[in-house]
């Protein structure tokens, strides 16, 4: 059966700051609500928006801040922890730079902020639960990463072995989403273990398929890779729980492919644009989330190399809204409909 997608709606990450309207949450969703939006997916990184760990023990909280929400006419389509779920599992190439994602008692201290991630992401399924929500959006983390293209020469079990430990370290913070009845929806992005469907896939074994470990789909990061980004949704369609709304763009010249020679973003051959501006064709994704019954909500994520923000939210939500499906009750042909019934159908194939 067909769904109507639920949107537009936005990701507040990129636009949260110091200065009004972006400041408060209360603020941000007057803005939010002002451009046409209907939703908002919250960052918990960002204090002034929520206190993670008090809407995960507190109802009261947890109300107050969806009142918020709601007071603009707008709901929470879902939490996110994308830096915090980061942390589950880092390779220490990268212990400097992730510490920038955690408080600074656990800088220096990988274990200390390991579980400290462990705990947060325990208290996002609490929250998300407090807060009536039903998915929530996150990163994977990555131990393997490094190893990505293989020179020199893998060791035998080396990926095996960082797959078998990230589905031990997620498999208990599934479990607390699974009796928290939400699903954890990790965003499959180059710089992840999970940064496709092999690799979601190879995840999804060692944590027994677990129900709740599903997808957040990004067209984007697809386009960057060059992989058939209609086509993963047609294989991965049930497990495909959130949606962020981004362009991108893949132009390679005979200086610089995939990879991108080190580039800043503006002069890579692969770049992220604003919704409108890129190279994803966005009709056609709506119209396959549509056929697939997909039942949440389309949140603009925007990350652009040139457009201003406030620019590209103010189009993403007028091109959302033209992009959603209204779908409909009745098949086109039913006009034509001769009000047949078994017999009759039985005497037109022969059978009577």
């Amino acid at each position: 059966m067909a769904t109507t997608v639920k949107g537009p709606a936005i990701f507040l990450a990129q636009f949260a700051g110091d200065q009004a309207p972006f400041d408060t949450l209360d603020n941000i969703c007057r803005w939010a609500a002002g451009l046409g939006y209907k939703g908002v997916q919250i960052p918990t990184w960002v204090s002034s928006f929520i206190d993670l760990e008090k809407a995960a023990n507190s109802k009261t909280y947890a109300d107050e801040i969806k009142g918020i929400v709601n007071s603009h006419g707008l709901e929470i389509t879902e939490l996110s922890t994308h830096l915090q779920g980061q942390l589950v599992a880092v390779h220490p190439a990268y212990d400097t730079a992730f510490d920038g994602f955690a408080p600074a008692s656990v800088h220096g201290n990988p274990k200390a902020r390991q579980e400290w991630a462990v705990q947060t992401m325990m208290n996002a399924a609490k929250a998300s639960k407090n807060l009536g929500l039903n998915a929530h959006a996150t990163f994977s983390g990555s131990l393997a990463w490094p190893y990505i293209y293989p020179w020199p020469q893998r060791p035998a079990g080396l990926v095996e072995e960082a797959f078998d430990e990230l589905a031990r370290r997620w498999t208990p913070i599934l479990n607390a989403f699974d009796e928290a009845g939400v699903d954890v929806c990790y965003e499959i992005h180059p710089g992840e273990d999970l940064h496709d469907g092999v690799s979601y896939e190879m995840f999804l074994d060692r944590v027994k398929n677990h129900p709740r470990a599903n997808l957040l789909y990004d067209p984007s990061h697809f386009v960057l890779q060059q992989l058939d980004y209609l086509d993963y949704i047609d294989i991965y369609k049930d497990r495909i729980k959130a949606f962020h709304v981004k362009d991108a763009e893949f132009n390679p010249t005979g200086r610089q492919g995939v990879y991108g020679g080190f580039q800043s973003w503006v002069n890579r051959a692969g770049r992220f644009r604003s919704i409108g501006d890129g190279q994803v064709d966005f009709p056609a994704i709506f119209a396959k989330m549509a056929a697939n019954d997909f039942k949440g909500w389309a949140v603009l994520e925007w990350e652009c190399a040139l457009k201003h923000p406030e620019d590209g939210a103010r189009e993403g939500a007028e091109l959302i809204q033209s992009y959603i499906i209204r779908v409909t009750e009745k098949a086109f042909d039913d006009f034509a409909s001769g009000g047949t019934d078994q017999a009759a159908n039985r005497k037109m194939l022969g059978l009577s």
